[in-house]
C-alpha cells in the first residue's frame, strides 16, 4: 500500500490505543499497546454490536444458517458456556 495509506492507519491504531510508538533517530518504532486477547474483545463486541444488533445469539444463529458451524461445534460452544473453568 502507499506509505500515506500505511501511516494513516499505523495514526489511527496509535489514537484508539492499539499501538505505541517510540522515536529513534529519524524514524519510530511501533509496538503492540495491547494484548491479543484484549484486542479481540475489544474487536469482536464492536463487530457484534455494529453488525448483530449487540446479540451474540444472532451471531452464531447467522453461522448456523449458513451452515459455517457444525452441531458439534455448537455442542462445544455450549459445553464452554456451561463449565467457563475448563
Amino acid at each position: 500500500p502507499p506509505y500515506t495509506t500505511l501511516a494513516s492507519t499505523i495514526k489511527n491504531l496509535e489514537k484508539k490505543g492499539y499501538l505505541i510508538s517510540e522515536r529513534f533517530a529519524n524514524a519510530n518504532r511501533y509496538g503492540a499497546k495491547v494484548k491479543e486477547v484484549e484486542y479481540k474483545k475489544r474487536f469482536m463486541s464492536g463487530f457484534v454490536n455494529n453488525y448483530f444488533q449487540s446479540s451474540y445469539k444472532e451471531l452464531v444463529a447467522f453461522f448456523a444458517k449458513d451452515k459455517k458451524i457444525s452441531a458439534e461445534e455448537l455442542k462445544e460452544i455450549i459445553n464452554l458456556i456451561e463449565n467457563p473453568e475448563k
